[in-house]
């Protein structure tokens, strides 16, 4: 029986991380434009969009073939923009099972599932675009922390809500120090962010929030050593740094959360 109950939390979490990733598509493309931009409104045929949920393909366009004699005709599919959704949605289904089959039954995962797709958001906006919206960043880190506060009250937790107050606290100096010494290299953004995965990761205590940072930085150095050697970046290449912020914060929660 408890195989069976595991196999199926992490297929609804698959499903719901696939769900909730499909969404993702439109608001990759609406938040992915330079800091000194207003958010995207209209798809790139100038047609408004509305919300921000949604796949990448806009309802308005239609894609022009030419038939047999040559003339233009409608075909009426929507043309597609910003990143597919099926990438997105497999990226969320992967990173949503993998926490239900470390997390299990316990409380907490409830509040990594409602993350997680966010976290999918701002690393694939810091990816296109090097930013990290203050909008995504700052609420991430009031939710993380009342969502653990409120789980804290829930028999069976397995993590501690001062240590994720103290997580955020920690992680987000670290960060802000760092920007001090090389603004350059690390962006105000990433301070931000910080204090939501710190509070994530310190949920499960301080070895936690040292191998989510450690895991970042080790991903980060490979990533841009694997540039360089590619030919693709030099030495002083800007590497937008949030996706592998977000990836080490994903391993230590998993080693977390098999450890609590």
């Amino acid at each position: 029986m408890g195989d069976l109950v595991g196999a199926l939390l992490v297929g609804a979490a698959a499903l719901w991380g696939a769900v909730t990733g499909a969404l993702l598509p439109r608001a990759v493309y609406r938040f992915s434009v330079p800091a000194e931009q207003d958010w995207r409104a209209v798809c790139p045929d100038g047609h408004p969009l509305g919300g921000w949920l949604g796949s990448g393909r806009c309802g308005a366009c239609a894609s022009v073939a030419g038939d047999a004699g040559g003339t233009a005709v409608t075909t009426g599919r929507p043309e597609p923009y910003g990143p597919g959704a099926p990438a997105l949605s497999l990226v969320a289904a992967l990173v949503c099972a993998a926490l239900a089959a470390a997390t299990g039954t316990r409380p907490e995962l409830a509040v990594w599932l409602l993350l997680a797709p966010v976290g999918v958001l701002l690393a694939a906006v810091d990816f296109r675009v090097q930013r990290l919206p203050d909008v995504l960043t700052l609420p991430l880190a009031g939710l993380a922390l009342a969502l653990l506060g409120a789980v804290a009250f829930v028999p069976e937790h397995a993590g501690d809500w001062p240590h994720a107050l103290y997580g955020a606290l920690a992680l987000g100096a670290g960060f802000f120090a760092l920007f001090l010494v090389n603004p350059g290299g690390m962006g105000f953004g990433d301070v931000k962010l910080a204090l939501g995965l710190g509070a994530v990761l310190g949920w499960y205590g301080w070895a936690t929030v040292m191998l989510g940072t450690l895991a970042a930085f080790l991903l980060g150095a490979l990533y841009g050593g694997a540039l360089v050697l590619a030919r693709r970046a030099g030495r002083k290449t800007a590497v937008a740094f949030g996706p592998f912020l977000i990836g080490g914060a994903f391993l230590g929660l998993l080693a977390g959360a098999y450890a609590a």
